[in-house]
Formats: structure tokens, C-alpha cells, sequence
């Protein structure tokens, strides 16, 4: 969308404030992947991997929230309309956040965990 937005005669992505957004965007999910794919390396191999999981959880469920509430922003106005799909990923990542263990006990299990070692 932001390649297809023009203001000014340009794409809105030539802009700092939204191409520094992309970049924020697309760094934070590769570090929730990263996160995620650790977790599941070490359930794999069949080590403890309690603290990294509630880790993955945690982060790929706040970065979700976040990138979908930037890509809103990128969206302006329309973000908040039906017409397009991102006010739905917004609604779809808040959830992410609440089910199958909210981020406040996410941070619990993480917490009792760091204390352990």
C-alpha cells in the first residue's frame, strides 16, 4: 500500500516516517520468528525450553499488536475501514495477546524462569 499511495507526487514509502516504520516493522518480526524458531528448535531436540516459549509467545504476540497498529497508521484513514484487510489484522493480533496465556503471565513463567538459573 505504501509503494500505491502517492502524496506530494510520490509513494508515501519515499517518506522517512513511513519507510523507518517499514523498517521497524520488518526487523521486529524477524525477531519474533527468530524467538519462535529457537523455541521450537530446542522442543525438537527435546530440551527445556519453558522459558523460550513463553519468550516467542510474549514478543511475537506484543510485535503482532504493534506492527498491525503501525500498519494502521501507514494505512490512515482507511485503515479503520472494511475495504481493506488491516483493521481485521489489528483486531486478529489484540487477540494474540490475550488467548492461550495472556502477556502478563507470559512475563510470569519468563520471570520464574530467569530467577531459577
Amino acid at each position: 500500500y505504501s509503494q500505491e499511495r502517492y502524496q506530494f507526487d510520490q509513494p508515501i514509502a519515499n517518506f522517512q516516517g513511513v519507510s523507518f516504520k517499514l523498517a521497524d516493522m520488518a526487523t521486529e518480526i524477524a525477531a519474533a520468528e527468530l524467538l519462535t524458531l529457537q523455541a521450537c528448535d530446542l522442543k525438537t531436540r527435546h530440551l527445556p525450553m519453558t522459558k523460550e516459549a513463553a519468550m516467542a509467545k510474549y514478543y511475537a504476540s506484543e510485535v503482532a499488536v504493534k506492527v498491525a497498529n503501525d500498519a494502521v497508521q501507514v494505512f490512515g484513514g482507511y485503515g479503520y475501514t472494511k475495504d481493506f484487510p488491516v483493521e481485521k489484522h489489528y483486531r486478529d493480533a489484540k487477540l494474540c495477546t490475550i488467548g492461550e496465556g495472556t502477556s502478563e503471565i507470559q512475563k510470569i513463567v519468563i520471570s520464574r524462569e530467569v530467577l531459577r538459573q
